[in-house]
């Protein structure tokens, strides 16, 4: 079977692009350099500038935007980038607010977009949960995406969740190969994490069996608990070190993927 690759580069926090046939996409976009930021009585600290300004990066084809409500999902300079790429897809809710054309997936939905070469990217919005039960007054709405080219292999990048049954579910009805996790423990509300911890990140590990495991949005702002490192530790205490790719701010990493 002929192979693609897959390249991802780790730009800062949950800000991943991601390279399939000449076609670029990334995930929730971050710019903005060091500064806090205050929303309903929460403070967000950043710590860290990008490892990639959006003049750098260049053209980008489509934005993955698990939600557009919290600011180190969505910052200042991000949400100017938005203008600049032809496709954003994102909650229904965070459409309405966005407007300009984007688009709004409920959980399950999909659309589809063309590659270069001829071929069709589909993306699958998939559940999440933004925090424990309970939290999604809170939180607000919030999704995942799946990619796949045809019915083949799968990449999964979970937006802001925790493991809970319907990250599982995703598993079951997909090939993953490549899962970007959400992880990092934050903290920005008490004693209760709202992206996942190692325990979330080994559950999902387990639930892709196939797939390499990337884990981000865990650098670079002070509500996190724990870092890519920890991860790493608990992956490897398990046996499953082999299973997670140590992503390096700014340097591109390639995956081998199967063609469809």
């Amino acid at each position: 079977m002929a192979t693609d690759t897959v390249i991802a580069t780790l730009i800062g926090g949950p800000t991943v692009l991601l390279e399939l046939g000449g076609f670029r996409f990334l995930t929730d976009p971050t710019f903005d350099g060091p500064g806090s930021y205050e929303a309903k009585g929460i403070v967000l600290t950043k710590h860290t500038s990008p490892a990639i300004t959006p003049a750098q990066l260049g053209p980008v084809d489509l934005v993955l935007l698990s939600h557009d409500q919290h600011f180190d999902n969505l910052d200042h300079t991000g949400r100017t980038f938005l203008s600049t790429v032809p496709t954003v897809i994102t909650t229904e809710a965070g459409a309405a607010r966005l407007g300009k054309g984007t688009v709004g997936l409920q959980p399950w939905a999909s659309t589809e977009v063309p590659l270069p070469d001829g071929r069709r990217l589909q993306v699958i919005a998939t559940p999440a949960r933004h925090g424990p039960v309970g939290i999604e007054p809170i939180s607000g709405d919030v999704i995942g995406f799946v990619l796949r080219v045809g019915s083949g292999p799968a990449i999964y990048v979970s937006g802001d969740t925790v493991w809970y049954e319907q990250v599982a579910e995703v598993g079951r009805r997909y090939d993953v190969r490549l899962a970007v996790l959400f992880t990092g423990s934050a903290e920005p509300r008490g004693p209760f994490h709202v992206t996942m911890d190692s325990n979330d990140a080994i559950e999902a590990a387990y639930a892709f069996p196939n797939a390499k495991i990337i884990a981000v949005h865990n650098e670079g702002w002070g509500h996190f608990t724990q870092t890519q490192d920890d991860v790493a530790k608990a992956f490897t205490t398990l046996g499953i070190g082999d299973r997670l790719e140590l992503l390096q701010r700014g340097v591109a990493t390639g995956f081998s993927w199967p063609e469809q």
